[in-house]
């Protein structure tokens, strides 16, 4: 029993007061002397003294009555009022939810435990020992029967079934353990004896709730009944045994946790947010309270199911619901309210008038604080879900109950104190580390919240919480078409359709799948053997392509999870003709989504060509077609729809007429040829590098890439003599034969070696060294220009000679040689020009004779002939151009020119003069009199190169001309492989188109 005096911290008796004492009585005096204070007084008015002491008088006419201060009780009424709001939040949070069971339980136990409340409160009940020992003892019963015929729900065994309700003891222990704490404490017994029971006192029960299993509850009763120790002075010899003790154990106990317990610890050490464990819960709460905002998303259509994917929303994760609810503000609303109670049990634990009242309000006090860090904590991820309710907000019912009582008994045990001041006052050791502690937790809970207010403003975890919502079907942009520079169509989509379906909202209507299936032309049979065994997390299930009718009667008739997208299958109605420049379209490669990460990588993208070089042009902004899915992935319902943006069209620089005749023309100068040989040419604008027309030939049909691919077409074409899926115009590098002596003449011009006009000896052969090299006739002694119109070798052997590789290969970079032309089209070769240090680094030797046979082109030279075409525009023109088939996005007067570089002057344009008689002497009396009849003045070289890798033999066969030859607007090149023996049959390509150019020129 405890003593009717009040005991200081370990039972001492305490001083007491008199009722004569009154507070502030033994004060000091005031230093002025009263006289002053007199003088400084107005007529009619008390004075500061008078005052004070009517004040005092106030105070004692209220302790003689039992009143207790003003201030005091209204800070009950808050605590009160706070317990009010905590309740009615709880009851939100679960109406929110759409939960009307579970809304009335906590409306009902919500007034029970508040008329507790109000009961206890209004009482001005004395805390004894009785009521310790009997809450204690109906405390462990209750644990006891759980152990027999507990309820077990997912291997846990915590709840007593007593007819239609279900209780839960271990919540009940919140209050046993620091009222019997408080009991023993204050008993007026030896430290050691006290000590010494009140340990297995308090291990009793916390190993009952630990084995059920409830390790988050036992843990919260240890640190209470540790906090109960701390506070009661218990002296540090006593404590810290039982301390050293517990540390020994602590890495035993961790082979007593169950899976689910480790799993907890190990997500918030590792901070992992995996869908599968409880990194979930901890990502779905902060995903909750982003999603909810300052004011909440209760009206949002979508809360409802938003709410499923936060689990143990009414217990653990109670805040973050409210949160999700009723926004930011309610859950600030509720922490603020914890906080008015938690204060008001540590400062209530001054007025009690027995240590054993004031024990327990400052237990209640650090119980309610750890209950309020923990679970706000844990639904923010700074702290693991460790099972801790929100105090009174949760949904248990046992729980809401249990905290009310506590509060109760807190009030109580404050106002039984604050009644009897006089003759019963409280001892003087006051409970300080109380407050301590729950100032420290309060700080916690303050960052707590600050950082809850940037998830709150976070942005990507609102979306985030919206995207895990919805999975959704891409809906592919109608692809742009491509035009040529007067409008006629190159490639545009074939206009099919794709029907895609989500199985699980089909089957929802049983008559939907018969009649989707009468839409589409197909047996209802064959439908239902694709839709019905299909998962029901699949939203996006290919039902075929059809027609594009077939597919607009489909979209038009609004079944459910039924989407029709636009197939991606293109229709390039020049075959061959454009198949290596137009390219093909296809599934993105790993290497373009790295590249782009805009790209979709299901989607389709330009893989080769035009379709790639201007994807972005052509491609669009894909749309999708969204569904709601459950947690579990299975769709509930249409979301949003964001239409496809069609891709733009695009205009080339290419005239299909021009093309035509050219692929035309390059294709029957290979007749004759062996199987393999290839040709290609070029016509292209010299003023600025727009090209009309890019022929190569073999060729293929870009059909063959689908969609659907056709295997085993592509395989034999891809195998095919020649490499049919390569554009030889740009990517087939060769020797450039006698069309290279346009360089070397250009270089005589910038380095001079040989005037112009000088006559050098030539014949039919030249010596160097121990080597003979031939002339392909035996010619006369001749100038530059004729030696260019003749293409006189033995010319250029010694001018070879006299400029030295440097000088050659100097010019040569400045036309453009052995480097990319920068042309708008993938797969360009650079060709190659060897120095003699690459040619040394790669291991070879540049001989004396590589020099002389560079001369000619041939030897460490190859070139393609976009390259050929580039450099004698080059010449012709005086600038070096990049070539180009893009011209504009869109057609007509609307349409957007695309920018390209503009042309390069050449730094010696105005020395050319001599290279361009050359050129045009080749037409008027040279090796390129085939193009005299062009109808317009032609200035051109020829060439034919030594090539091993010609199949069957034969050589490379060249020519390359511009017209008109003095203002030239057009430069055409061709390429062909044919054997040795014969004459030209690139002069044919190349005069054709130039005669059509003739014919069309003004």
């Amino acid at each position: 029993m405890l003593s009717d005096e009040t005991t200081d911290d370990w039972g001492e008796p305490a001083a007491r007061c008199t009722a004569g004492d009154g507070w502030g009585r033994d004060r000091r005096r005031p230093r002025l002397p009263r006289a002053l204070r007199r003088l400084a007084r107005r007529p009619g008015r008390p004075g500061r003294a008078d005052r004070a002491e009517q004040r005092r008088a106030r105070v004692r006419a209220r302790e003689e009555r039992g009143a207790e201060p003003p201030r005091a009780a209204w800070a009950d009424v808050l605590a009160l009022l706070a317990a009010v709001v905590l309740v009615v939040l709880g009851a939100a949070n679960l109406a929110a939810m759409g939960d009307v069971e579970a809304t009335t339980t906590k409306l009902v136990t919500g007034a029970l435990g508040l008329a507790i409340l109000f009961l206890l409160a209004t009482r001005r009940l004395a805390v004894t020992p009785t009521l310790a020992w009997t809450v204690y003892g109906t405390t462990l019963a209750l644990l006891l029967a759980v152990l027999v015929v507990g309820r077990e729900v997912n291997s846990a065994r915590r709840w007593l079934a007593v007819g239609g309700i279900t209780l839960q003891p271990s919540e009940l222990a919140k209050i046993a353990v620091p009222l019997v704490l408080a009991a023993v404490l204050t008993r007026g017994r030896p430290t050691w004896r006290r000590f010494a029971v009140a340990l297995p006192l308090v291990a009793v029960p916390i190993v009952l709730v630990a084995d059920q299993p409830d390790l988050s509850t036992a843990t919260l009763l240890t640190l209470t009944a540790a906090a109960v120790l701390v506070i009661a002075r218990v002296p540090t010899r006593y404590l810290l045994p039982v301390l050293a003790a517990a540390v020994v154990a602590a890495p035993l106990a961790v082979g007593l946790l169950r899976d689910y317990q480790v799993a907890r610890l190990g997500t918030f050490l590792t901070g992992s947010q995996s869908a599968e464990g409880p990194g979930w819960a901890v990502r779905q709460a902060r995903l909750a309270i982003a999603r909810g905002g300052w004011w909440g998303d209760r009206s949002d259509p979508v809360h409802l199911l938003a709410a499923r994917y936060l689990p143990e929303r009414q217990t653990d994760l109670a805040l973050a619901s409210l949160a999700s609810g009723w926004g930011a503000v309610a859950a600030a609303l509720a922490l603020l309210a914890g906080l008015v109670i938690v204060w008001r049990c540590a400062l209530g634990a001054r007025a009690p008038r027995s240590a054993t009242g004031r024990l327990l309000c400052a237990g209640f006090a650090v119980l309610l604080s750890v209950e309020l860090v923990v679970s706000t904590g844990g639904n923010l991820g700074l702290l693991p879900v460790a099972g801790v309710p929100f105090p009174v907000l949760s949904g248990g019912g046992t729980a809401t109950v249990v905290h009310l009582a506590a509060l109760g008994l807190a009030l109580s045990a404050r106002r039984d104190g604050a009644r009897r001041p006089l003759w019963t006052p409280a001892a003087r050791g006051r409970p300080r580390l109380a407050r301590t502690t729950v100032a420290a937790l309060t700080v916690v809970l303050v960052a707590f919240a600050s950082f809850g207010a940037g998830v709150v403003r976070d942005p990507v975890a609102a979306a985030a919480s919206v995207d895990q919502m919805t999975r959704c079907v891409t809906i592919p942009a109608p692809r742009g078409s491509v035009v040529d520079r007067h409008g006629a169509l190159l490639a545009a989509d074939a206009g099919d359709r794709g029907v895609r379906v989500a199985p699980a909202l089909l089957r929802d209507e049983p008559a939907a799948v018969d009649r989707l299936a009468a839409l589409l032309g197909r047996p209802p049979a064959e439908l239902h053997a694709l839709v019905d065994p299909a998962p029901d997390t699949v939203v996006g299930l290919d039902a075929g392509t059809v027609s594009g009718p077939v597919g607009d009667t489909v979209a038009r008739a609004g079944l459910p999870g039924v989407v029709v997208v636009p197939a991606p299958r293109r229709s390039y109605p020049t075959g061959p003709v454009l198949a290596p420049v137009l390219g093909w379209v296809g599934l993105a490669t790993p290497t373009q989504t790295a590249w782009h990460p805009d790209l979709d990588p299901r989607g389709t993208t330009g893989r080769a060509g035009v379709e790639q070089s201007y994807d972005a042009v052509l491609r669009g902004v894909p749309g999708e077609q969204c569904y709601w899915v459950d947690p579990g992935g299975r769709p509930v319902g249409a979301a949003m729809r964001r239409d496809p943006v069609p891709g733009a069209m695009l205009t080339l620089t290419i005239d299909l007429g021009v093309q035509r005749r050219l692929v035309a023309d390059v294709a029957a100068s290979l007749a004759g040829s062996a199987r393999g040989a290839v040709g290609g040419a070029v016509a292209m604008d010299p003023r600025s590098g727009a090209v009309l027309a890019l022929a190569s030939w073999p060729s293929h049909d870009n059909a063959l890439y689908g969609p659907p691919l056709d295997a085993d077409a592509l395989r034999a074409t891809s195998r095919a003599p020649g490499t049919p899926t390569i554009n030889h115009a740009i990517a087939s590098a060769l020797p450039p034969g006698s069309t290279y002596k346009l360089v070397n003449a250009t270089a005589n011009m910038v380095h001079p070696v040989f005037p112009p006009d000088r006559v050098v000896p030539t014949g039919g052969s030249f010596t160097y060294g121990s080597h003979t090299f031939g002339n392909w006739r035996v010619l006369p002694p001749q100038d530059m220009v004729d030696a260019i119109a003749w293409s006189n070798d033995v010319y250029f052997y010694k001018l070879a000679l006299g400029l030295g590789p440097d000088a050659m290969i100097d010019t040569a970079r400045a036309l453009g040689v052995g480097r990319p032309t920068g042309i708008d089209l993938p797969g360009e070769s650079p060709g190659y020009l060897g120095t003699p240090a690459s040619v040394t680094a790669a291991g070879g030797t540049w001989y004396p004779g590589s020099t002389v046979i560079l001369g000619i082109g041939q030897g460490p030279i190859l070139a393609t002939p976009l390259q050929t075409a580039r450099w004698t525009a080059a010449v012709a023109t005086g600038a070096l151009v990049t070539p180009y088939v893009g011209m504009a996005v869109g057609t007509g007067p609307g349409a957007t020119a695309l920018p390209h570089p503009a042309p390069t002057p050449l730094p010696f344009a105005d020395r050319l003069g001599p290279v361009r008689d050359g050129m045009r002497a080749v037409v008027t009396s040279g090796t390129g009199r085939a193009l005299a009849g062009a109808g317009i003045p032609v200035a051109a070289k020829s060439g034919t190169a030594e090539d091993p890798s010609v199949p069957g033999g034969g050589v490379d066969d060249w020519m390359t001309a511009v017209a008109p030859a003095d203002s030239p607007d057009l430069v055409v090149t061709a390429l062909a492989q044919r054997p040795e023996a014969g004459s030209s049959r690139t002069a044919g390509v190349v005069a054709a188109t130039l005669r059509a150019h003739g014919a069309t020129a003004p």
